[in-house]
């Protein structure tokens, strides 16, 4: 199976990716892009050094002049790339994957992503044959920058912490560990894993899994603590707690975020079309526009410009800012709950409550032997008379339910999200759709 994936070129070290396949990818990039200025920013695993080393190589040798902005939260390599006018960046990373995984999300200028669909695809062409432009007379020059100070002068010119707060945060032993610099002094913080350890010694840094809150769930339940948070592996995406150590869920959280944003400024916010109906009525409860957008960052960022939208949540986990070039920004999420939650008196779980109206499925995967069309008409067939969108794989609405089935970008999967007003016919539809998922 091919290291070019969807959204970023992600592999094992040591076996289907190499130093020499990095350096051949740092020429394929320039290659391909024509770019002149790259930053390239990498996290704590034990082979992002040499990576970076021979991408670097690559990207010099055809001339590019490249940036190091060493030791980098994904969400702050996309702020450099703006912040420094530059054409292009590379983060090196394998985010929530296990230790002996590496790779690279790689963008345009202004944090563009290049997807499967937009050059990824290209720029494995250009490796395997070879294709590269000829070597530059001159190699680029390499320098340093720290983009800590500036990004975090940005993220916390955003914070309106009315009283105190007290968080635990779980940094996975990962790059959460910079990431989560932007909150110090902000609010009072207990860590857990705040070493950094590319091995990830004590659990996976991947917020989408629940096993991954035990321990930050623990600490919550016998602290006395406002809230807690997940970073995930290269800190792009961020999980929550409430006060008494529940998890909420990332489309709810999106909803807050929405509310805690709008009373500062009215715009468009984009929603994932697997979320909860409450995230849509909440934001245009609080003067918002919302839109509903497919499922995939490359997706959403470009959407986001399309709508010139200020906020977009995803239901895992990755929070969107028109502040950080339509990017991800794990830190302002936790800001804008911050701000949120102390200006009243009103704990977290309190704020997330009134959310609470519909009965969730959560997302349910299953592999299937049918082709993704055939299961597509099948569906429509078995639940005529709704609502149908293929935004996104399907979506069928109801008065009473809605579901959207769609087939995984990086994995051999049907998912299923389901949501409707009583528990009764969450069941009762739930088993439906799955009998027909299942038996194809």
């Amino acid at each position: 199976m091919s290291i070019f994936k969807a959204y970023d070129i992600r592999g094992v070290y040591g076996e289907a990716l190499s130093d020499e396949l990095a350096y051949k990818i740092g020429r394929a990039f320039v290659t391909f892009l024509n770019c002149k200025k790259v930053v390239v920013g990498r996290d704590m695993r034990p082979h992002s050094e040499a990576l970076k080393r021979e991408l670097f190589r690559g990207l010099t040798d055809q001339g590019a002049e490249v940036v190091d902005l060493g030791l980098a939260s994904t969400p702050m390599s996309y702020f450099a790339n703006a912040q420094l006018e530059a054409d292009a960046s590379i983060i090196i990373t394998a985010s929530h994957n296990p230790g002996e995984y590496n790779g690279f999300k790689l963008c345009r200028e202004m944090a563009i992503p290049i997807s499967g669909a937009t050059g990824i695809k290209e720029i494995e062409q250009i490796v395997m044959d070879e294709a590269f432009d000829p070597l530059a007379e001159t190699p680029g020059a390499l320098s340093t920058h720290d983009i800590l100070p500036e990004y975090r002068d940005h993220i916390r010119s955003f914070a309106d912490i009315q009283r105190p707060l007290k968080i635990a945060i779980d940094y996975a032993n990962a790059m959460g560990i910079y990431e989560g610099k932007v909150l110090d002094g902000l609010l009072d913080s207990d860590p857990l894993f705040d070493e950094l350890d590319g091995t990830f010694p004590n659990h996976e840094a991947n917020p989408l899994d629940a096993d991954t809150y035990t321990d930050l769930q623990q600490m919550v339940r016998e602290g006395a603590y406002d809230f807690g948070i997940a970073f995930d592996g290269d800190a792009d995406r961020v999980g929550f707690v409430d006060e008494k150590g529940e998890i909420v869920s990332m489309d709810l959280i999106t909803a807050l975020i929405a509310q805690a944003l709008l009373k500062k400024e009215k715009g468009t916010v984009l929603y994932d079309l697997r979320s909860s109906w409450a995230v849509k009525e909440a934001i245009e409860e609080s003067g918002g526009t919302a839109v509903m957008c497919r499922v995939g960052h490359a997706f959403i960022k470009k959407q986001m410009r399309d709508h010139d939208a200020v906020f977009a949540g995803e239901l895992s986990g990755h929070y969107y800012f028109r502040e950080n070039s339509t990017a991800e920004s794990s830190a302002l999420a936790v800001i804008f709950i911050a701000n949120l939650v102390s200006s009243s008196a009103r704990q977290l779980s309190e704020w997330v409550a009134p959310l609470h109206r519909y009965h969730a499925s959560g997302e349910i995967n299953s592999r299937i032997s049918q082709g993704a069309e055939e299961l597509m008409q099948r569906l429509r067939e078995a639940f005529p008379g709704g609502q149908v969108s293929q935004l996104d794989g399907q979506s069928i609405e109801f008065d009473d339910w809605w579901f959207n089935v769609r087939m995984s970008n990086t994995e051999p999967l049907c998912r299923l999200n389901l949501e409707a007003k009583t528990q009764a016919i969450m069941e009762e539809r739930r088993e439906q759709i799955l009998e027909l998922i299942r038996s194809g």
